[in-house]
């Protein structure tokens, strides 16, 4: 049971570093919309108080947080994966992560990237935005969208781990995953 138990260990693993391969192939070449989960934060919850501008009412990135967000913006450059721009949400962990990682790229605020609202009229105006800005991207280089878990998810349907990148496909009207990327 010891090796099975192992085995699917090691399997899981390679399977990891094959999707982030096939991902890094696809940032190489540029064009690419990339959903990026925050590195890690301390807590899972933000305070009931909660004010965008005052980090000091938010969950903010853990001193392991900052250090993969480090790891992500080196290997970013590392391996030649051209930003072309780097959209934030508007909440400390994220566009901590953003300032971190991608400091040598242009950075911009965009409010649908904030954590994903309860209202469900609110979330599905939210979505909608992202949806708007990731289709119509044309850029050379890539886009990428710091953010939060359950905009990830309402996105692409996957619920990404914390600093990991998410490598969207797009065909007309539709938004599919691509790609993985994890940052070890």
């Amino acid at each position: 049971m010891f090796r099975i138990a192992i085995a699917l260990v090691m399997l899981l693993a390679a399977s990891t570093a094959m999707a982030t391969e096939a991902g890094w192939a696809l940032l190489r070449n540029g064009g690419q919309v990339v959903l990026v989960n925050h590195a890690l934060a301390l807590g899972s919850e933000d305070p009931a108080n909660l004010e965008l501008g005052n980090c000091a009412t938010q969950s903010n990135l853990s001193d392991q947080g900052r250090q993969q967000a480090r790891s992500m913006g080196a290997l970013f450059y590392a391996r030649a994966a051209p930003i072309e721009m780097v959209l934030t949400s508007r909440y400390c962990r994220a566009r901590e992560t953003a300032d971190i990682a991608f400091r040598d790229s242009p950075i911009e605020a965009f409010a649908p990237l904030d954590d994903l609202s309860a209202d469900p009229e609110a979330a599905e105006e939210q979505i909608q935005a992202m949806l708007e800005r990731i289709l119509a991207y044309r850029g050379s280089g890539n886009l990428l969208m710091v953010t939060h878990p359950a905009n990830i998810q309402a996105i692409a349907g996957v619920r990404p781990r914390p600093a990991e990148a998410v490598v969207l496909s797009r065909a007309g009207e539709t938004v599919g995953l691509a790609g993985r990327i994890t940052f070890r």
